[in-house]
């Protein structure tokens, strides 16, 4: 279902998809989307782990620049998708952000696909009441260096991911070297169903780290 979240930095209020276990939820996971918005790749993501006994929420990161906003994945949707990145700074993503954790049972947790995934790297660093994060192929983390996690953090890559050069990952792995960094023998967006790139084998060995990864932090 949709829900409504309250920024603290502007009072903004945005909708945020939250998906429910089915018995009292064991702790609480903010999934956060790639460039593309709320679409049906994030809300499969969310019933993953809420059928492993968490409350998920996703939210709306860019409903100041479109309400509900979407974007496709063809080169319109693209850049669209990363002119609505250039317009959320990032305290404002933080706070969007934090918003979510305040709505979710504790423990709770942290993940995001590409765009989403530096902004799970960003909230690990800024954001209060995480226990542990998960970063999927984030290319903007390698900018977000100085930010170092408060909290336990593991990244996730795609070995043969074009939009990710192997010294942006070698970057990530030398400035943070106690967090895991898993390379997959897969492209970007290996999690998302329907992606040319989609590898049905590392999304589930990379989804199943994952959830072990927050078992070990309660």
């Amino acid at each position: 279902m949709t829900i409504t979240l309250t920024s603290k930095i502007d009072q903004f209020q945005l909708s945020a998809l939250s998906v429910e276990p089915k018995s009292t939820p064991i702790g609480g996971v903010v999934v956060i989307q790639e460039i593309f918005g709320l679409t049906d790749h994030i809300a499969d993501i969310c019933s993953v782990f809420a059928d492993a006994g968490y409350h998920a929420i996703a939210p709306s990161l860019f409903d100041r620049i479109e309400q509900g906003f979407h974007a496709g994945h063809d080169s319109n949707g693209i850049q669209k998708g990363i002119g609505a990145v250039m317009k959320s700074p990032w305290p404002q993503v933080v706070s969007d952000i934090q918003a979510a954790i305040d709505a979710l049972p504790q423990p709770v947790y942290v993940t995001g696909f590409c765009y989403g995934g530096a902004a799970a790297w960003m909230a690990a660093a800024e954001c209060a009441g995480l226990k542990a994060s998960s970063c999927f192929y984030g290319r903007l983390i390698a900018n977000i260096l100085d930010r170092k996690p408060k909290i336990p953090a593991m990244l996730h890559y795609g070995a043969r991911d074009a939009s990710i050069p192997p010294e942006n990952v070698e970057s990530v792995r030398l400035a943070a070297p106690d967090s895991p960094l898993y390379l997959y023998d897969a492209g970007h967006g290996f999690c998302r169903a329907g992606s040319s790139d989609y590898d049905q084998a590392a999304r589930e060995l990379a989804l199943s780290r994952t959830l072990n990864w927050f078992a070990r932090w309660p």
